[in-house]
């Protein structure tokens, strides 16, 4: 694959004044609004909370530069919509897990084709930078050291979990295909192990499910016999990366995920040992296949971009337990953690929540 990469700008100042989130309600896509926020870029995040959720952008809600559209991203009618203007696409929408797969398989599909063609239709329309969040999966179960272009030769579209890599594996190619066409600057990024605050419970050995357990003092459970291994990377340090990515014009997949390898069985005893659990662990039945290994080679991203993860497990490790332990609250006024963010409808299937001063739905220019 042709590669084009300039080194990443410099952290202090992000060269975007305002970017398109989509997926942006989810566990990474709320983090990355927050941190773009933060930052001074104003940030349109547009999510139809199939799977992502309105508590985890809350906090946002009356932050100058944000503003809340929930729409679809499959909708035909999204590139009209999404009138921007933007100097940034970060495209996240997708199903999260195999099970999202599992329960929605043609809107999975959908979000892979129609979804992904719409956010680069912005992107090119705007002269965007756009960039794909991919997993890691896309390049099967490596059991020797890791190469970034490393895939499948095959894939099992009918078995479980086959939807989710098929879709993972075309929205790559799409993306790919629609640069070389059309000239767009775009680019792809490969999220391994991701976790943190605000991260989803997709059913046991999970983050979540293990703090859970282990905070309600156990037992704790594990997929088979916790044997498999993992990158873990705190979802901060993801976020640095991915935004160094976004910063450059590289159009060769870059592998963003923790370095070193650890099991599922030790992440478990780790969260034990930090919340004093006294249950033991338990070991249960995988409900569907999962990698016995997914390793990234991060090598790229920090020879090229200088991004090497800095949150140790430790540190990661009691930032999630304390988000979990806590009351599901973000505090002040937007502590509620129900009913809409959304206003008005604008235009069909598009409802906004603006930005502090503006009418709702009004557009951003």
């Amino acid at each position: 694959m042709t590669t084009t990469a300039i080194s990443a700008v410099p952290a202090t100042r992000p060269p975007w004044r305002r970017a398109l989130l989509t997926g942006g309600a989810g566990f990474l896509g709320s983090h990355l609004c927050e941190r773009l926020i933060e930052a001074g870029v104003g940030v349109d995040c547009a999510d139809n909370l199939s799977s992502g959720a309105a508590d985890n952008i809350r906090h946002l809600a009356g932050q100058p530069g944000f503003r809340f559209l929930e729409l679809d991203v499959t909708d035909l009618g999204v590139p009209d919509a999404l009138a921007g203007p933007y100097d940034l696409v970060l495209h996240c929408a997708g199903p999260a897990s195999p099970a999202d797969c599992r329960d929605r398989p043609l809107e999975a599909l959908d979000a892979a084709g129609l979804g992904t063609r719409n956010a680069l239709a912005v992107a090119a329309r705007a002269g965007a930078r756009f960039l794909l969040a991919s997993t890691g999966r896309v390049r099967g179960d490596p059991l020797g050291p890791a190469t970034p272009e490393e895939a499948p030769d095959d894939a099992e579209s009918d078995g479980p979990g086959g939807v989710y890599d098929v879709t993972t594996r075309f929205s790559e190619a799409l993306t790919a295909a629609y640069a070389v066409a059309h000239g767009t600057d775009a680019g792809i990024v490969r999220l391994f192990d991701t976790y943190g605050p605000r991260m989803r419970a997709d059913g046991p050995g999970s983050i979540p499910v293990i703090v859970a357990q282990s905070l309600a003092g156990g037992p704790v459970t594990v997929k088979d016999d916790g044997t498999g291994a993992r990158s873990l990377c705190y979802v901060d340090d993801v976020v640095e990366g991915v935004l160094r990515v976004a910063a450059s014009r590289s159009l060769r997949p870059v592998d963003i995920g923790g370095g070193d390898e650890t099991t599922v069985q030790e992440i478990a005893r780790r969260v034990i040992d930090l919340t004093g659990c006294r249950g033991g662990l338990e070991f249960g039945t995988a409900h569907s296949p999962d990698p016995a290994r997914r390793r990234p080679d991060p090598s790229f991203a920090c020879e090229l971009f200088g991004w090497t993860p800095a949150v140790s497990w430790k540190e990661g490790f009691q930032r999630t337990i304390d988000h979990f332990a806590g009351p599901r609250s973000h505090g002040g006024e937007y502590a509620v953690t129900d009913g809409p963010l959304t206003g008005p409808e604008e235009g069909p299937g598009v409802r906004v929540a603006g930005d502090p001063g503006r009418p709702a739905g009004e557009r951003l220019t």
